[in-house]
């Protein structure tokens, strides 16, 4: 076994360990997440450059006897100060990382996973309010591909009929019990979506949730454009409210809860 292995690998959290060390949590697309101890006092050099959202080359030394790994040394490619600059950056940031620590780090789709997560926070450097809250459901949405859970928006689950992405009017509804999408035919719902939310109410909530004209369009487009691109795509807000809820209760049933970071 090597115990010097070489990673690459984004620094998700950091927590103070001990007196004046940290524990880092790293997502790598060699190992998914493993946990290492930084040593060093605040004036480190090391201590600053494994900092949360810096992704690079990490070097670690692996004790396999007490299953311990410590960070010797990590060459950063990615500082991303923007991210730090601005509460929304950090808040969207946050969200990232928290959904990949919920998850275990995506599984076996380790180097998607890690470049997932890269591109995201590149493009969140930058970004205003509204382009973080669209790349934070971008990212859930697509996360929860990396997951194998992400139901399918051009076709629906129980008929098989397949929507092209041009047919953008129709309204899939999303059953949070068999955690899948059916389209307006096979739903048994009423083509009034919105009526039907302010009658039903959380009833219907509970059991399905809808994915408008709106959100439908979106989350196709979010499935292929880069997290820069689709952050300058708009939204209505009642599109962006069911975009979210849908994205939010996909991952929320994969990870077995919902993240107080989805509600930002």
């Amino acid at each position: 076994m090597n115990r010097t292995p070489t990673y690459n690998a984004l620094i998700l959290r950091a927590r103070p360990s001990g007196e004046s060390n940290r524990e880092v949590t790293l997502l790598t697309a060699e190992e998914g997440l493993i946990r290492a101890t930084v040593f060093g006092g605040p004036k480190s050099r090391l201590r600053a450059h494994a900092a949360p959202y810096h992704q690079g080359t990490a070097w670690l030394y692996r004790d396999p006897a007490k299953d311990f790994f410590k960070v010797t040394d990590f060459d950063v490619q990615s500082w991303r100060p923007g991210i730090r600059e601005d509460y929304d950056r950090t808040m969207a940031a946050f969200a990232v990382a928290e959904t990949i620590l919920a998850s275990h780090g995506g599984g076996a789709e380790r180097g998607p996973a890690l470049a997932l997560a890269g591109d995201t926070l590149d493009a969140l450097e930058g970004a205003d309010r509204d382009g973080c809250r669209r790349m934070m459901v971008q990212f859930l949405w697509n996360w929860a591909d990396i997951l194998g859970c992400r139901p399918d928006l051009r076709r629906c689950a129980s008929c098989g009929k397949v929507f092209p992405e041009t047919e953008s009017g129709a309204t899939f509804w999303y059953s949070r019990r068999e955690a899948q999408a059916v389209c307006p035919s096979c739903s048994g719902l009423d083509e009034d979506v919105h009526g039907l939310i302010e009658s039903a109410g959380p009833a219907l909530a509970a059991e399905f949730l809808p994915a408008g004209p709106g959100a439908r369009r979106w989350l196709l487009a979010a499935e292929s454009l880069g997290p820069g691109r689709i952050g300058r795509v708009s939204m209505d807000r009642v599109s962006w409210r069911e975009a979210k809820a849908l994205c939010a209760a996909v991952l929320g049933a994969a990870v077995g809860k919902q993240l107080a970071s989805w509600e930002w």
